[in-house]
């Protein structure tokens, strides 16, 4: 494997969409809720490490996550645990990772992914990232893998790339938040929109440079470093960092400002499983067309419908459609499956009114 190499993986969100499953004592990239026998969080090294040496991994989470990561990554050290005191969107935590991988390897080639997104066709992914790695290597390009869009889906953002003939690499014109329904089927019917994967491949000097140019204020506080980035000095340093660093995404600080910016256009079988409706799309359907998980159940007069169980205990819907049934040791959720996006919402509102107990 290529010294050269390094993988980061971001392990720190609470997935709040999977909730009652997901909780911020034990987040859904933590799960297996696919039933594999692999969590999210392992399922993704397990890709990575298909070509990127085992101790040249990186995973980037919340303190409170360090002692779960190392349970269920037993291949990897504390060492390469990058601990953020809070989470603080993407662009903070992409800066600290390329800080620190550059101190170990100045010449690092780096790959980034979310911990909890779901790849069928892992052969496939693989030799895009070897693309993207050969390419980012080559040049001073921002590499992001965009998914050939199957539908015109609000749940993610849209990339927008120039069609150059005969070129697996596309250069990117634009990238668009979440789009309204309307918006969404425009992008779709375009033909040259992708989804954005949230998977990123650059050199470390290439997204520190972008840094240095678009978030000068960022990049200086790290830079102000006195300790390397994973000592115990420097992680106090870090912690003082985050209390005042600017919380903004790698799209909005660097990605939607830089002109260096390359997408590959992939399919792979890729869904970030953002949500129970995402989750009931990829699912093997029975009859009603419902999917179930948990030994004790049944269902009457219900289609169309999720009904998940982490409990031994008997559950019997009738007459839902287009539902979704969570039920967990500590909470039941009984949602529409078109308002899946306002669990989030639901949430906060539990948090606010019931308290963090059941969250």
């Amino acid at each position: 494997m290529n010294k050269n190499y390094f993988g980061v993986i971001m392990a720190g969100g609470v997935g709040s969409r999977f909730w009652p499953l997901s909780t911020s004592e034990f987040p859904k990239q933590f799960h297996d809720i696919l039933g594999t026998g692999r969590t999210f969080l392992q399922s993704t090294f397990d890709r990575m490490k298909k070509i990127i040496p085992t101790d040249q991994i990186y995973i980037v989470t919340l303190g409170e996550y360090v002692d779960l990561t190392l349970q269920q990554l037993p291949e990897i050290n504390e060492n390469q645990i990058i601990t953020e005191p809070v989470a603080m969107n993407t662009a903070p935590c992409n800066l600290y990772a390329a800080i620190l991988i550059h101190e170990i390897n100045p010449e690092a080639n780096i790959v980034v992914a979310p911990s909890d997104h779901l790849i069928l066709q892992e052969d496939v992914f693989i030799e895009k990232l070897k693309l993207a790695l050969q390419e980012s290597e080559e040049k001073e390009e921002l590499i992001t893998l965009g998914i050939q869009p199957t539908r015109p889906d609000t749940g993610y953002g849209y990339i927008q790339f120039l069609d150059k003939k005969n070129s697996e690499v596309k250069k990117v014109k634009t990238f668009t938040e979440k789009p309204g329904i309307e918006l969404a089927e425009v992008l779709y019917k375009s033909g040259d929109f992708l989804w954005n994967a949230g998977i990123f491949i650059w050199k470390a000097s290439t997204i520190l440079n972008s840094f240095q140019k678009y978030l000068p204020e960022m990049f200086e506080s790290f830079e102000k470093i006195q300790n390397p980035l994973n000592s115990e000095k420097g992680k106090k340093e870090i912690k003082s960092i985050y209390s005042r660093v600017q919380m903004i995404s790698i799209d909005n600080g660097i990605l939607e400002r830089a002109e260096n910016v390359y997408v590959i256009p992939s399919s792979f079988g890729w869904s970030d499983l953002g949500t129970w409706k995402s989750l009931y799309e990829i699912s093997p359907k029975n009859g009603g067309n419902n999917v179930k998980h948990g030994k004790y159940i049944l269902t009457y007069n219900t289609n169309d419908s999720l009904i998940y169980s982490t409990q031994r205990k008997a559950i019997i819907v009738d007459g839902l459609e287009d539902y979704i049934v969570v039920n967990t040791r500590r909470a039941l959720l009984i949602c529409p499956k078109d308002k899946d996006q306002a669990i989030k919402a639901f949430v906060s509102d539990l948090k606010l009114n019931k308290g963090e107990k059941f969250t």
